[in-house]
């Protein structure tokens, strides 16, 4: 490695604009992404089933903008029209609603009925894009008066600001009023809305999320926006996230009358005395409420979400929080069993659907890893000798198979099955292990179909994906993306051959999302699906491309191919260790493992990107072009459906592989010159 002199400043500037803001428009635009993806998913139900649609939508608009860096039109300035029109068209035609008699049927607004699922989507998907276009293009022009490096540096500064200051008011349990209040207030620091015709529509923005967020039993946890109605005397309340039914406090006396399955664990488990239970999905503390009844000595009562707890421990009529037998810890089930070295006589899995993905970058749900195979067997370690793990549901038939199967494999006999009326092809199922298998009460046990389902494992953690396989809705979903990006870049930007010179760019930008991706599956499988550990991947990430960024800046290979090399390595290394092989280890030792094995490629890759980038002939071009390529590794992600989540390391590689190749003529010659180059670029 040798010093370099630093690059001049771009020869179409006239000025140079302060650092300050080039971050803040960053921030504003990773900050205002964050908030859609967020958003839209507590306002439409359908977004619950495509988990990276509004970030695919986002980097299609990132990428545009950017292409369009030295175009005359300003998108900047129709930004908060855009936000408006998404802001109203969620709050008047959002898509609520669940399971009717086994059925999903949605509503929309004022009982109105629910749009289409490809007119909700299409609507959300171009407002998102749009939005995000807008936004990109006014970071764009201020980041190519920058030289390469230095635009990307504090680009990445103002990125890592923005996704700490969401994770804090996430924290804070702030509602999206705090989040427009704030967008708004950067977009008037930059000076983009001073005049009227966008002030107006950034007030309206504001004043709908501020009605939204301050509706009446209406509050957001980290997760959802979840809303509760209270039963006329009778003890319940009714709680709804992201507008779907999802639990009901009930006194025990109801649940007695009412919900016999929630009772069927202890008819099924020995006669022993329960000293210590284990309760995983505790929510509002109905599963805790029955427990202490039945007699448990001592409670873990396990859930995720601090605001179903909260409402739990405030408006159970049983108070079950409250009972000092009871110790509460909110956090992930799996990452629970991982850190704790107590052993009990009863786990029960009380419904852990969390009814929502973990993030925009994954198909994981928050409960994905508690219910695979390995996590059975976690459980089959913590349990006493004569322990038993059960689990209730409203199961389909072919994900009862999935469990029970996984219980027969790891204790060695068919759990005891018990099935009632339930929501249409769900019924009431519940599903009971032991240890000690002759000591269960069963009047029917599993019995092993003719045709088995595949397993659910860490690698493969879709319960309820039938075989292994893309969905064709999906499919056609995903295909229409692509098309309909082709046709925004060739109307929005010009000719696709602009691009030709920055291909390996765009390869790295494919293979970096899918790099992201295998990070936040790989940190959740070790540290828990929360939302704190969501954050800190991301936080992580962005520090290690600064900190790739920096070292760039200072330092430039000779030889720039052969730091391909140690990419390669760094992404072998990472597939070669299957994450689960870390679960052994503790905490301390767990987690340096997981930083080296996970960002280790990801400090490499920028660092081939880095040096790369800072000879770019047309800043903006070349990054929309990279950002660009993230939308193909969005689209790729979903091979994890198919093939699993370890082999998308093998594709980073095939794609790291293709920049490689593409990338000769930047690799073995000279720099271009920037001079020559930007006359060529479009404007």
């Amino acid at each position: 490695m040798v010093e370099r002199e630093p690059q001049q400043p771009d020869p179409v500037s006239v000025d140079r604009p302060s650092p300050a803001r080039l971050v803040l428009l960053s921030f504003l635009m990773l900050f205002v992404e964050l908030g859609l993806i967020r958003w839209s998913g507590a306002y439409v139900v359908y977004l619950s089933f495509f988990t990276n649609f509004v970030l695919l939508a986002s980097f299609l608009g990132v990428g545009i903008g950017f292409l369009r860096a030295r175009s005359r039109s300003d998108l900047f300035r129709l930004f908060p029209g855009l936000l408006a029109t998404l802001v109203l068209f969620l709050a008047v035609f959002p898509v609520q609603g669940g399971r009717v008699a086994g059925r999903l049927q949605f509503v929309g607004g004022f009982g109105w009925p629910a749009l289409p699922k490809w007119l909700s989507l299409g609507i959300v998907f171009v407002l998102a894009f749009l939005i995000m276009a807008a936004i990109a293009q006014g970071v764009a022009r201020v980041f190519v008066r920058f030289t390469p490096l230095e635009a990307y540096r504090w680009d990445i500064l103002g990125s890592i600001l923005g996704i700490a200051a969401f994770s804090v008011l996430s924290f804070l349990h702030a509602s999206p009023f705090v989040w427009g209040v704030i967008a708004a207030a950067i977009v008037g620091a930059v000076g983009a809305g001073r005049r009227a015709m966008q002030l107006v529509p950034l007030a309206v923005a504001v004043i709908v999320l501020g009605v939204l967020s301050f509706a009446p039993d209406t509050v957001w946890s980290p997760y959802y926006r979840v809303t509760t109605r209270a039963g006329v005397d009778d003890g319940t309340v009714s709680i709804n996230v992201n507008g779907r039914p999802h639990q009901r406090i009930m006194p025990l006396a109801l649940m007695e009358e009412t919900q016999d399955h929630r009772f069927g664990p202890y008819r099924h488990a020995p006669a022993s005395p329960l000293t210590d239970v284990l309760i995983i999905g505790a929510g509002s503390g109905n599963d805790v409420t029955i427990a202490l009844a039945q007699g448990a000595e001592r409670i873990d009562a396990v859930e995720i979400d601090p605001l179903l707890y909260r409402l739990g421990r405030d408006r159970h009529p049983d108070h079950p929080y409250q009972d000092p037998r009871v110790t509460v810890h909110v956090e992930d089930g799996r990452s629970f069993l991982h850190d704790t070295d107590r052993r009990y006589d009863l786990v029960l899995y009380a419904i852990p659907d969390s009814l929502t993905v973990l993030a925009g970058q994954s198909s994981l749900r928050l409960e994905s890893y508690l219910l695979t195979r390995e996590a059975m067997r976690e459980v089959r370690d913590h349990l006493k000798p004569n322990g038993v793990i059960s689990m209730y549901h409203y199961y389909l038939p072919v994900v009862v198979d999935r469990y029970a199967d996984a219980l027969t494999r790891v204790f060695g006999d068919p759990p005891c099955l018990e099935l009632a009326a339930g929501s249409g092809p769900r019924p009431r199922t519940v599903l009971t292990a032991s240890m000690r298998p002759g000591d269960l009460v069963c009047d029917e046990r599993w019995s092993r179909p003719a045709e088995l389902p595949a397993p659910v494992t860490d690698d493969h953690p879709f319960a309820y994906l039938v075989g292994y396989g893309i969905p064709g809705f999906y499919l056609v979903t995903l295909l229409a993306i692509v098309l309909g990006s082709l046709v925004a870049v060739r109307v929005s930007a010009g000719p696709f051959g602009q691009m030709s010179p920055y291909v390996d760019l765009f390869f790295m930008g494919a293979a970096f999302l899918l790099l992201e991706t295998s990070n936040v599956v790989r940190f959740a499988l070790l540290f828990g699906t929360t939302w704190f550990v969501n954050a800190l991947v991301f936080a992580g990430i962005l520090v290690s491309v600064s900190l790739a960024i920096e070292v760039a800046r200072r330092v430039r290979s000779r030889h720039p191919g052969r730091l391909y090399l140690p990419l390669f390595g760094a992404v072998v290394l990472a597939w070669a260790v299957p994450p689960e092989s870390l679960l052994a280890l503790d905490f301390v030792p767990r987690f340096v493992a997981a930083i080296l094995l996970g960002f280790t490629p990801v400090f490499i890759a920028n660092l081939v990107f880095a040096d790369r980038f800072r000879e770019v002939a047309a800043s903006g071009l070349a990054f929309g072009t990279n950002l660009l390529g993230a939308i193909v590794g969005g689209v790729l992600e979903y091979g994890a459906l198919v093939v699993g989540y370890r082999a998308l390391l093998i594709v980073v590689a095939i794609l790291y592989a293709a920049a490689f190749i593409t990338g000769r003529t930047y690799l073995v010659g000279p720099p271009p010159n920037p001079v020559i180059a930007s006359e060529g670029a479009r404007s």
